[in-house]
């Protein structure tokens, strides 16, 4: 069953070293992150699995010890999920992330695995994917990695919508609050149309987390680059 979680964004810029100049902007944000995995650690979980948005080559299962690169963002730099022997295919980008979150904070608490989530996935799938993983183990954690809308100003990626900072707040409380029910009913065409990358993964959260009675606390909401990023725990 799970018993903790971990909410935190995905983008490469999280990493220092390929943020560069601009590393103090995220300071912030990866403090939160820091801290939301100590929830995790706190937890004693048997397995952590560590999921997020992932084009078709990422999806699907990776195994302890998998590779992620981000040398296609300017930076040559590995990181292993957890302690093993290397996988065929490389993690996609936001696992990479979760990885290197895990190797600043020295995880060791237990196995570590990988699931790359289409963004597509139908919440009805989602849904069933966390009652899977939920079920993996007597104590489950989940890192959950994904971005909110990345519609939030003029100069986003994806322009401004005036709908986006709307999403992004009854997101940020539905994780606040751990409302699976919320983050369930949460628009599918209207999460793709806002560009919200996590929107699979927080899917697949509130699945593993139904029944669970776990309390949720929000540590981080903020779009510093127009694009919502939000750390959140559970316990």
């Amino acid at each position: 069953m799970l018993v903790a979680a971990a909410v935190c964004p995905c983008p490469p810029l999280l990493v220092p070293e390929v943020a560069g100049g601009a590393a103090a902007e995220m300071d912030q944000a990866r403090a939160a992150c820091y801290d939301t995995l100590g929830v995790l650690a706190a937890a004693r979980p048997d397995l952590l699995c560590v999921l997020g948005p992932a084009e078709p080559a990422g999806r699907g299962p990776h195994p302890q010890g998998a590779r992620g690169t981000l040398a296609g963002f300017g930076v040559p730099l590995e990181v292993s999920l957890g302690k093993g022997e290397p996988a065929r295919r490389e993690l996609p980008p936001s696992l990479t992330v979760g990885a290197w979150l895990l190797e600043r904070t020295d995880w060791t608490c237990c196995p570590v695995e990988g699931l790359g989530i289409g963004e597509p996935l139908s919440r009805d799938r989602c849904q069933e994917a966390g009652r899977e993983l939920a079920a993996r183990a007597d104590r489950v954690a989940l890192l959950v990695m994904g971005d909110g809308s990345n519609c939030r100003t003029l100069k986003a990626p994806g322009y401004f919508d005036e709908r986006a900072a709307t999403f992004d707040a009854e997101t940020a409380r539905a994780l606040a609050e751990a409302d699976t029910a919320a983050l369930l009913a949460l628009d599918e065409e209207l999460a793709y149309e806002l560009k919200a990358a996590g929107r699979s993964s927080w899917q697949v959260l509130a699945g593993a987390g139904q029944g669970s009675d776990l309390a949720g606390k929000l540590l981080y909401d903020e779009a510093p680059y127009g694009v919502g990023y939000m750390v959140a725990s559970w316990s």
